[in-house]
């Protein structure tokens, strides 16, 4: 096969099969820098030999295969270093049976694992990230906003704690996953975002991948728990977001706003999907969270036909519900890109105002502000805020659409679309 299509089945596999590869690891071996840096051996490994041989009739299975013995031949090279014994035993011991539970998944474990409440959030996150979701460090940093030695300190730690402190590679029991589970769903959340508007440069500006994981993910935890409204908010909001995926990016490689979307081309069926899950958290009678207000607001986005017939009536309201559960300076953001719509863009714009100390390095403030200023013809300053917008942006695609909108106010006026 040639070079180009060898390299293709790579990336694919290392999108489809890296963290099935890094958790099968995990659990036959108990240590995440072995099961992570097999991995990427396994990895290298098809680099160097899928060109020859070619690709394997079943790739996930021939990296799994190869990634296992790496670990042993890592194990085997250490024990002759160091304790002969200790290292031979974990080579070769039988895994012990975990228990039975509602769902046996190696990368649910995975997250559990990564996820547990020994770690700050942002650590939980950026192993989860890594882990699950392949990313590099450096793409890691860049999302955190952070150097990338700062990052690789942060995750080699964070797999150091969960060594030391022999934290368990398993589901937690029924009794502890009401406890655990809202750091789950957050990391679930960032992961999904990832893959929805990916930060890096380098990366698709859409990782398909991310979101199906991550989607996938979310299902089964709800499996594990069913009445949980926030469980089922998240996944209700990963459907109704999904369901734009192939409408969000033009063809050109340009990022596609909500209101200039075809929305024909979104998908039918996990909207429907996404819309029963909302209406049945709104019969339960039971007060929405976080999660279920996001979804909640998206139901209504993907309600309306055409963009000019959304209900930014509601979609306020419901922001002001959030607000008072999550009153974040990006919420806060959020609220004002709907209270513009509502209200005009003036008014917008004095809410946008207030949040430009708490998010001065965001991009998406800058953004906002931008088409606000755009829309009351103040073109100059609109201009300047694109600008900063695109300084701070990462996403390729979303670089593509600010500069365009910019590029359009150097012409005479009028002349840029809406």
């Amino acid at each position: 096969m040639s070079r180009p299509g060898t390299d293709e089945a790579i990336s694919r596999a290392h999108r489809e099969e890296w963290a099935r590869v890094v958790a099968s690891l995990a659990r036959r071996f108990g240590d995440l820098d072995i099961a992570e840096e097999s991995a990427a051996e396994a990895f290298a490994t098809a680099v160097e030999r899928w060109p020859a041989d070619g690709i394997p009739p079943n790739p996930g299975a021939w990296l799994t295969t190869t990634a296992n013995r790496k670990a042993i031949d890592r194990l085997r090279r250490e024990s002759r270093r160091d304790d002969k014994q200790k290292e031979a035993h974990a080579m070769y011991a039988v895994e012990a049976p975990q228990p039975a539970g509602a769902v046996d998944d190696d990368r649910l474990r995975l997250i559990f694992t990564c996820c547990h409440p020994a770690l700050a959030m942002e650590t939980r996150v950026a192993l989860t990230l890594r882990l699950v979701g392949g990313l590099t460090v450096p793409e890691i940093a860049r999302a955190f906003l952070v150097q990338e030695s700062t990052m690789g300190q942060r995750i080699t730690r964070a797999k150091a704690k969960i060594r030391a402190a022999r934290i368990p590679y398993r589901v937690p029991p029924a009794a502890d996953l009401p406890v655990r589970v809202s750091g789950v769903l957050t990391v679930l959340f960032l992961v999904f975002n990832e893959g929805y508007l990916a930060s890096g440069p380098d990366s698709d500006p859409l990782r398909a991948d991310l979101t199906a994981e991550a989607i996938r993910l979310a299902r089964l935890t709800r499996a594990l728990l069913p009445d949980d409204g926030e469980v089922a908010g998240l996944l209700a909001l990963m459907l109704l977001t999904e369901a734009r995926h192939g409408a969000r990016v033009s063809p050109g490689g340009e990022l596609v706003t909500l209101e200039e979307q075809d929305r024909g081309a979104w998908d039918a069926a996990l909207i429907a999907e996404g819309h029963g899950i909302v209406r049945e958290r709104l019969a339960s009678g039971v007060a929405p969270g976080r999660f279920q207000i996001l979804a909640a607001i998206n139901a209504v986005h993907t309600s309306a036909r055409e963009a000019g017939q959304t209900d930014w009536s509601q979609v306020v309201a419901l922001y002001d519900q959030l607000v008072r559960l999550d009153p974040s300076p990006v919420v806060a953001l959020n609220r004002a890109v709907a209270v513009a719509e509502l209200d005009g863009p003036e008014v917008g714009l004095a809410l946008v105002g207030r949040l430009q100390d708490a998010l001065a390095g965001y991009h998406a403030l800058h953004a906002t502000r931008a088409d606000l200023l755009r829309r009351l013809g103040r073109r100059d300053e609109a201009r300047a805020a694109y600008g900063r917008a695109i300084e701070l942006a990462g996403n390729r695609a979303e670089v593509t659409y600010l500069t365009r909108r910019r590029d359009e106010l150097a012409r005479r006026p009028g002349a840029e679309s809406r």
